[in-house]
């Protein structure tokens, strides 16, 4: 080994103690504003939003709406603002643009809900957290409540947004801007989300990842002895990094069993396919999907808020946020290395 004069070697004890100082100092924030991600506030939330007043969130229908205006009040209320500007968090979507894309139904107008979080130094790279904010509404006068689906996912990104305000707040915001894009019409086919990626409010060229939540507060059936876990699907579809990092992010923090059963290329209920995620990763941006798999409430009446197990919720809600805050956060962009051909 080659000797190194002592001022050199000095610099680079200094580079180094000061690059660890600053590895804690994140650790820390991360770990300070995921404690205010509660089961009581997550409880609290999805208690109205999958109640019966909102009437199984149909697209269009009046529950959806009744849905979309207690979004936009939350985050009116947290302060955190629209990207669309002044008082508009609805990216809107014809009534003939989604007819024009399902077959599901005459379906009326609808809205994507959007929020957004500036980056401190990288603004304009997005991170962009996604979940629906539909369900399939009544059938036979019974109310679908959509607790599970995806009323857990939906009540998590509220949580997170409000984490991340608070970092912001006392001046630990996120490097990296962060969109929330509750999406619609995922049940009569990922609308919202092809229209967002059709019409993206940001270029995607800046999009960095899609993290996706879709159903995460119940424990199906193969876990049923170990309830600590969560399905990843996609994780490294396109990003060996984005992967890696959020291995390591569950590692550091949640120690929760990271499932990658439905993440085969041969898996038959092709789930990678069936939410919101996949219309970002068509357009090769690294995407996360986070998923308790289906269980015996799955697009029943029965899938209420009652049978959420909330600590649990908790933790996982947790866990995309502490993926977030460091793709968000790291000194370089997230690298698609296994970015594929588009074809349209």
């Amino acid at each position: 080994m080659k000797k190194i004069p002592f001022f050199l070697s000095f610099v680079a004890l200094l580079a180094c103690g000061s690059n660890q100082n600053t590895a804690n100092d994140n650790s820390k924030y991360a770990e300070k504003y995921a404690k205010t991600i509660t089961s009581k506030d997550l409880s609290k939330h999805l208690y109205i939003y999958a109640s019966d007043e909102f009437e199984g969130r149909d697209t269009g229908e009046p529950g959806q709406k009744k849905a979309i205006k207690y979004l936009k009040d939350f985050y009116v209320k947290s302060k955190i603002i629209s990207p669309i500007g002044d008082d508009d968090y609805f990216q809107e979507v014809s009534a003939e643009w989604l007819n024009k894309n399902t077959r599901r139904g005459k379906l009326k107008d609808s809205e994507n809900v959007v929020a957004f979080i500036k980056g401190s130094e990288k603004p304009e790279e997005i991170v962009v957290i996604s979940a629906h904010l539909d369900h399939v509404g009544t059938k036979n006068g019974e109310i679908y409540n959509g607790a599970d689906d995806d009323g857990s996912g939906t009540v998590a990104m509220l949580e997170i947004a409000e984490a991340f305000k608070k970092a912001v707040k006392r001046g630990r915001g996120p490097k990296r801007s962060i969109l929330f894009l509750h999406v619609t019409g995922e049940e009569k086919g990922l609308l919202g989300s092809k229209y967002y990626t059709e019409n993206p409010l940001f270029p995607l060229a800046n999009t960095v990842c899609n993290l996706n939540i879709d159903m995460i507060g119940r424990v199906d059936e193969r876990h049923k002895e170990n309830p600590n876990y969560i399905y990843l699907i996609g994780s490294d579809k396109l990003s060996t990094e984005l992967h890696t990092l959020s291995e390591d992010v569950n590692k550091k923090y949640t120690n929760i069993s990271l499932d990658y059963k439905y993440n085969d290329e041969n898996d038959p209920n092709r789930f990678y396919y069936r939410s919101d995620h996949y219309n970002f990763a068509k357009h090769n941006i690294p995407i996360i999907f986070y998923f308790n798999g289906t269980h015996a409430d799955y697009h029943k009446p029965t899938d209420t808020p009652d049978k959420i197990n909330y600590e649990l919720l908790e933790k996982r809600t947790r866990l995309v946020f502490y993926t977030a805050w460091e793709v968000a956060n790291k000194e370089t962009r997230i690298i698609a290395d296994k970015a594929k051909k588009i074809t349209k």
